[in-house]
């Protein structure tokens, strides 16, 4: 799976050797940030670390405290020494701007809600519709067809509609959408209709990802286009890391709960309300096709019925508990929903004049 992206990235590499201009410009190594950049790694790495570990160790371990503690402490000291430096590899005074603290607010929660469902996807469609792992890959091609799709019409409706930062309310609206619906899958829900709410979230996460590039590159001084559009892909990324750490522990400290209360149910014998032995809490080494299949085979024939009602019964609490991890996540979108009704209409850079164009570049705070 990795190796396989290496020709793939290797003909990157030769097309952008052999056909990318080169720009001169006065900027130096001396006009790197490191001293920030060190600090911004400093302070994520030790908090996406705490959040991740936090479903093994306890939220309240003291190693989770500690790699918190120090995270936090290295973010404010970035936050110091971008206040200092000349050229800031991330420019605060840029939230002054209101296109693009927004733009930045609604990346952020829209990963949230959108890495929450590629990530949860698979593990609901094999862990309780009991899909195969290659057709549980495959169900995530239509969120992508759909992102592609949307993405295109909106690059096109941007420029003809006047109020058209209203479409990212739309487009959140429908990833809400779909991840309410997704939220309501039980053992008895088909293929179809969960496809039905993926390519919901896909439209509407297509929609919000061109329009916020587009009007923060047209909200933003010429100088800071590049660091403004790093920006979204920077906070979009820190989003879905922190949602995979945070709605991952959420699922791991729920499902055990709720696989005693479902067990609990069926009218069992007590061997098999130890079946999940220590792996209660991982779902996908509970619902492994092996380990389901070796587990069912030292059985004698007779038992056969009550495992597999064992087993439904562990799915439902899968479903059960995913039902909430996705209805945080519409909760997370509704933030991003919230948000994008303060974005202003930035009138677009391609329609601005030259002149307004020069006078954007004297002042980072400007509006239109």
């Amino acid at each position: 799976v990795f190796i396989v992206n290496l020709p793939v990235g290797l003909l990157g590499v030769l097309v952008v050797a052999s056909f990318l201009p080169f720009v001169r410009t006065k900027a130096s190594w001396r006009d790197i940030d490191f001293v920030g950049s060190a600090a911004l790694a400093a302070g994520l790495i030790p908090v996406l670390i705490a959040l991740s570990v936090a479903k093994d160790q306890g939220w309240t371990s003291l190693e989770v405290l500690g790699l918190l503690t120090f995270g936090v402490a290295m973010l404010v000291a970035f936050f110091v020494i971008e206040q200092r430096v000349k050229e800031p590899i991330v420019p605060f005074a840029l939230f002054k701007n209101r296109a693009f603290a927004v733009s930045m607010l609604v990346g952020f929660f829209a990963a949230l809600g959108m890495f929450g469902m590629i990530i949860f996807v698979p593990l609901e469609t094999q862990g309780v519709l009991g899909v195969s792992v290659t057709n549980s890959g495959l169900l995530l091609t239509p969120m992508m067809l759909g992102l592609i799709v949307s993405s295109v019409l909106t690059g096109q409706l941007i420029p003809r509609i006047k109020h058209y930062h209203y479409l990212g309310t739309i487009g959140l609206g429908l990833v809400m959408i779909g991840l309410y619906l997704m939220a309501q899958t039980t053992t008895s829900t088909t293929q179809g209709s969960i496809t039905i709410d993926i390519v919901l979230v896909g439209l509407g996460l297509g929609v919000t990802m061109p329009l916020y590039i587009n009007a923060v590159q047209s909200a933003l001084p010429q100088r800071y286009l590049g660091v403004g559009t790093s920006q979204i892909q920077f906070w979009r990324n820190v989003g879905g890391t922190v949602s995979s750490a945070v709605l991952g522990s959420i699922l791991a400290q729920r499902l055990p709960g709720a696989i005693s209360t479902q067990i609990a149910k069926v009218n069992l014998p007590p061997a098999f309300k130890n079946l999940m032995g220590n792996s209660a809490s991982n779902p996908n080494a509970l619902l492994d096709p092996a380990r389901i299949a070796a587990a069912k085979a030292k059985l004698p024939p007779q038992l056969a019925p009550l495992f597999d009602q064992a087993m439904h019964a562990v799915r439902q609490a899968l479903a059960l508990t995913l039902h909430d991890v996705f209805l945080i996540s519409v909760a997370l979108s509704a933030i991003a929903l919230i948000a994008s009704l303060f974005m202003p209409d930035v009138p677009l850079r391609s329609r601005q004049t030259p002149s307004k164009r020069q006078a954007g570049t004297d002042a980072v705070s400007y509006t239109h």
